[in-house]
């Protein structure tokens, strides 16, 4: 039986992708009876080839994405396709209505979406035949961000959403700024589709017209647009930067497809009504000989595996279920797959060469090469079997994209065969399946940590802690003890973002569609030398770049302490300490009383919150919730008992309106003072939230907590930066692979 590598690879396991009833009991007994169902499932159609797909599987050689590792072979209603970018919306009210249905039965089946929402009218454009003025794209972004939150409240597989728009539409500059607001459109990754025009415009210092349709409504300077956003995405991460001309003119099917948006995570630009079919090979599983001069990765062990793992990415096109029949057509008629990699820098580790130098990026090449070389010989060999994708037409494809570099044996093979699959290539982030598979480096990104501390949260409430270190490390740990690691050992904290654009080209070059990869960028990087990391990626050929840099609306990556003589280690930090017993309540307290009428309800709600006064600083101490209406009386009692509760133990409080506001009512909303207001628990949140910032307990709308001397004496040590993570309540959210990915637990945005 095989034996994880480390605790949290068979925790992510259990949790994630292992079968079980609905009572909760184990189907999938051992890791191999999850092989054996995927095996089974994506060999249905060909079942002597189960065998086969079975020790692609074993020991964590090919890793399928997570949706076909957690969905294949279950019987359930789901996908295996991971996100989708959905169709053009139109621009009218009945159009983009029928467009967040669509979105809300893709994400009900595990869907993340993605959605260009240039082709909506800007704010203030007339709508023609009522008099009135359109409210513009993102104040439909809003009520896609509801309705994700509303799927999500209903307890299917979390669904992210991509919001892409082009440089040139008229409202560009409210959608650069959006997530400022660190409340607003946390639902959405948000990306601007940039124009070789508007690069070039940026190079000449010329001017751009932000026009719909045929109506120019403002011309701008190019460079000020450009810092805009640089700007932007400086400040709070986003928005990223698509380079959409590069991805058209790239695509081997740009004959027949125009792309304006991409999946969640950036790696597999699509068009509409497009799905991404993702899985990795494990490059870490394939090197031989390991820190020993004659280390190399098997030639012929990646030729074999690639070879399969298409057949079986081939296979999911006809076995997975679709959440719309829109998306079964496209997928069948163009086949499209996006296999990728997991573990480079765990590989380029064990063969002694340095992330991000000329021969770690020239080593990167060749692999990328050598993949996409053996995937299409594969997918002409199952056009051979089964016949080309129906779309393909042999002197247009390749006339296009990929082809035209190819060599010239393959270029031969598919003009006389056709080929299988239009586009093979793609590199997903790896998050929780690198976890799962023994914390090998994720995707094409640098080892992030060698080491870090993991809180384990135990059925008695306890908190344990792991140490999980990463697989090279841990194998070079187990050949050489404590042996000093060379000085190639790098890892996110150490390179600087030049080389992480030199690896994302690298690979770049030879993959099909796009990479997702986060660019990690130190708090103290200066604004110019920042701006110059995306002019780098520009240049060298990338289809997209997204960075991260440390900031206080989306919060910080991980400390990590460097330490000559060890591997560095992340610090867990001070956590927030609470009081061991509550704070007492004096005779009286100041506080105020608010009235919430909700609509559907005959009776108002009074929320009254009191106030402790401590070192002169006011902070919220209890909660009282009163109504006429006998329906609520219940939960009002239990709401008020438990915020008052937590308020009363001290330390940081604003998760709780964090937490009341992400409360979607299945049965729909209300609008209230113009603000769509998800549900009644929301409105509560929404009044708890006011009063906190007007106490100054908030700084403002967002989350960040004020700093000032009560709370220093409340939370002992710094105050957390960023969101908690949704699902094991850690402070240990990082950006990895465009995704905000916890350390402590492996939950995934994008998983």
């Amino acid at each position: 039986m095989t034996r994880f590598a480390a605790p949290i690879a068979e925790q992510i396991w259990d949790m994630k992708y292992r079968l079980k009833t609905a009572e909760g009991d184990a189907k999938d007994k051992t890791v191999e009876d999850t092989w054996r169902r995927i095996a089974r499932s994506l060999a249905e159609n060909e079942p002597d080839r189960e065998a086969e797909f079975f020790d692609a599987l074993e020991d964590f050689k090919y890793l399928p994405a997570g949706r076909i590792t957690a969905g294949a072979g279950t019987g359930r209603s789901v996908t295996l396709f991971n996100c989708f970018v959905m169709g053009t919306i139109p621009d009218s009210m009945a159009g983009i209505f029928d467009m967040l249905k669509e979105a809300a039965l893709t994400m009900q089946q595990g869907g993340g979406i993605g959605y260009d929402f240039s082709t909506i009218r800007p704010r203030g454009a007339d709508v023609m035949g009522v008099a009135a003025d359109a409210s513009g794209p993102l104040s439909f972004m809003d009520v896609w961000d509801a309705m994700c939150r509303t799927i999500m409240s209903a307890g299917s597989r979390r669904g992210a959403m991509m919001a892409t728009m082009r440089c040139d539409h008229p409202d560009i500059e409210d959608f650069i700024t959006a997530k400022a607001d660190a409340a607003r459109l946390r639902m959405f990754n948000m990306s601007v589709l940039v124009t070789d025009e508007f690069m070039q415009a940026v190079k000449d210092d010329g001017s751009l017209d932000l026009k719909f349709g045929d109506r120019v409504y403002h011309t701008v300077q190019a460079r000020d647009l450009w810092n805009k956003i640089m700007k932007a995405t400086y400040d709070y991460a986003e928005p990223g930067v698509i380079f959409i001309d590069r991805i058209n003119q790239m695509n081997n099917l740009n004959y027949c497809e125009q792309i304006a948006a991409t999946n969640p995570c950036g790696e597999q630009p699509l068009p509409p009504y497009g799905a991404c079919l993702l899985g990795s090979v494990n490059l870490a599983r394939l090197v031989t000989n390991p820190f020993e001069k004659n280390a190399e990765l098997d030639p012929e062990g990646l030729d074999k595996l690639v070879r399969t793992a298409i057949r079986m990415m081939d296979n999911v096109v006809d076995v997975s279920k679709f959440p719309l029949e829109a998306q079964r057509q496209e997928a069948q008629a163009k086949r499209r797959i996006g296999l990728g990699v997991t573990g480079l820098a765990d590989a380029l580790l064990m063969l002694g060469l340095r992330y991000g130098s000329d021969e770690g990026a020239a080593q990167t090449e060749a692999w990328m090469k050598q993949i996409a070389r053996a995937s299409y010989l594969a997918s002409v060999d199952l056009a051979k079997e089964k016949g080309a994708f129906p779309l393909f037409d042999a002197e247009a494809y390749l006339s296009s994209g990929n082809m035209l570099q190819m060599d010239d044996d393959v270029r031969e093979a598919i003009r006389e065969h056709g080929i299988r699959n239009a586009l093979l290539t793609s590199i997903a982030p790896t998050g929780t399946i690198s976890l799962y598979a023994g914390n090998v480096s994720s995707g094409i990104e640098p080892v992030f940590a060698y080491a870090y501390t993991r809180k384990v949260l135990q059925k008695d409430g306890t908190r344990t802690e792991e140490e999980v270190v990463d697989y090279a490390v841990q194998m070079w740990r187990d050949k050489f003890g404590d042996k000093e690691l060379p000085d190639y050992f790098v890892n996110a904290q150490t390179l600087a973002p030049a080389d992480h654009v030199k690896m994302q080209a690298a690979a770049q070059k030879w993959i099909d569609s796009s990479i997702s990869k986060t660019i990690n960028c130190p708090e103290d990087i200066s604004f110019t030398e920042f701006k110059d990391v995306y002019l780098q990626a520009w240049e060298l050929g990338c289809k997209g770049c997204t960075t991260y840099r440390p900031n206080d609306v989306t919060g910080s990556v991980l400390s990590v302490s460097e330490d000559s003589e060890k591997a560095p280690e992340i610090e867990t930090g001070a956590d927030v300490v609470y009081l061991s017993e509550p704070l007492g309540r004096p005779q009286s307290l100041e506080g105020h009383t608010y009235k919430v009428k909700w609509p559907d309800s005959e009776h108002a709600i009074y929320i009254t919150i009191n106030d402790l006064l401590i070192n002169g600083h006011r902070r919220p101490f209890e909660v009282f919730i009163n109504s006429k209406n006998m329906e609520h009386f219940a939960w009002t009692v239990a709401l008020t008992r438990m915020i008052s509760a937590v308020f009363r133990r001290g330390g940081e409080v604003s998760f709780v309106v964090e937490e009341l506001k992400a409360v979607f009512d299945p049965r729909g909303g209300a609008w209230m003072e113009g603000k769509y207001i998800p549900s009644i628990l929301a409105a509560i949140g929404g009044v708890i939230e006011r009063h906190m910032v007007a106490t100054g307990s908030l700084e403002a709308e967002g989350m960040a907590p004020k700093t000032d001397p009560q709370a220093e004496i409340m939370a002992v040590g710094e105050a957390p930066r960023g969101p908690a993570c949704p699902s094991c309540g850690q402070f240990e959210m990082q950006m990895v692979e465009g995704c905000m990915t916890c350390r402590s637990c492996g939950h995934s945005k994008c998983g």
